[in-house]
């Protein structure tokens, strides 16, 4: 057993156990994972971050982000907003800059915030870096068919059979693997997909069913995150299956890939508010350069686990 002291976040509904590690001394199980992000029987969560000490010169932090179901991510954009407030919060950032850097497996992450009267962590944007396109390094065992204005080669709308029909996706990495998929006409999708077959959309799709087939696909060599998505007038509405978790309320790096992949298949401009079930992110692509994502993060207590 291990006595943990913990603070528990979330980034619009998606939520994190956070755990101080900056002595670099906490190494958790697969099982003891799963057990803390039991939301029956643990704390709940969709995944668990231990706070590390710095890997390179210029890093505040590291940011060891584990799946719920206990593997290892490479990037989380809701919970770097998270990261970024468990650390502005207790003191550990300069305030009076108002920006920190934030080191991951996917790479360090420029973040600038900003503070209520008490100090306390409002929003934050995040430069998420430069979209990844190339098949290979998505990864998606499909060749590219599209290029993008500057030269970039990449996967665009490919189709993929299902036990519901073909359904079409753009591939795009933020330093963890998305398949995007923009639903224009839900009509044509069977009855069997909804919650409420008169009503189809969005709100009455079974993310649950449709992402949990396309995560495991062939097509997905390391598997992956899977969002569904339509244009509406007031922006990117999107629903998400994460690798690893399941159906989230919301994800960052989600929304920044559904964002890139509604430009390249020209469904919208450079910047866009992306909806989500736990609130919108603003997101912005310009001239092919980095994906920038601003949005809140909340704590909603702490406490000490036996994990």
């Amino acid at each position: 057993m291990t006595r943990l002291e913990f603070a528990k976040l979330n980034g619009l509904g998606n939520d994190f156990v956070i755990v101080d590690d900056l002595s670099d001394e906490i190494s958790l199980s697969t099982e003891q994972v799963r057990s803390i992000c039991d939301r029956h029987f643990g704390v709940g969560a969709d995944g668990v971050i231990l706070v590390k000490p710095p890997k390179e010169p210029g890093q505040l932090a590291y940011m060891h982000y584990i799946n719920s179901d206990g593997t290892l991510a490479q990037m989380c954009g809701n919970g770097v907003r998270c990261f970024a407030k468990y650390l502005v919060d207790r003191g550990f950032a300069d305030v009076s800059s108002g920006r920190l850097t934030a080191g991951t497996l996917a790479g360090n992450r420029q973040i600038s915030f900003d503070v209520d009267a008490d100090g306390k962590m409002l929003t934050a944007e995040v430069d998420m870096g430069c979209p990844i396109l190339a098949p290979a390094d998505v990864p998606v065992a499909v060749a590219a068919n599209a290029e993008t204005p500057y030269g970039e080669a990449y996967v665009k709308e490919h189709e993929l059979g299902s036990p519901w029909g073909p359904f079409r996706f753009t591939c795009v990495s933020m330093g963890n693997p998305h398949a995007v998929c923009f639903i224009d006409d839900w009509n044509v999708l069977p009855d069997e997909l909804f919650e409420d077959r008169a009503k189809k959309g969005l709100d009455a799709f079974k993310v649950s069913e449709a992402g949990a087939f396309f995560e495991c696909h062939p097509a997905f060599p390391e598997k992956t995150n899977v969002e569904f998505a339509s244009i509406e007038d007031d922006g990117i509405h999107m629903r998400v299956f994460e690798r690893g978790c399941g159906e989230t309320l919301a994800c960052g790096t989600g929304a920044c890939a559904t964002l890139v992949a509604a430009v390249l298949t020209d469904r919208s401009g450079c910047a866009s508010r992306v909806h989500l079930l736990g609130g919108p992110l603003d997101i912005t692509w310009d001239d092919g350069g980095s994906v920038m994502m601003t949005g809140p993060a909340e704590e909603a207590f702490s406490g000490v686990l036996d994990a």
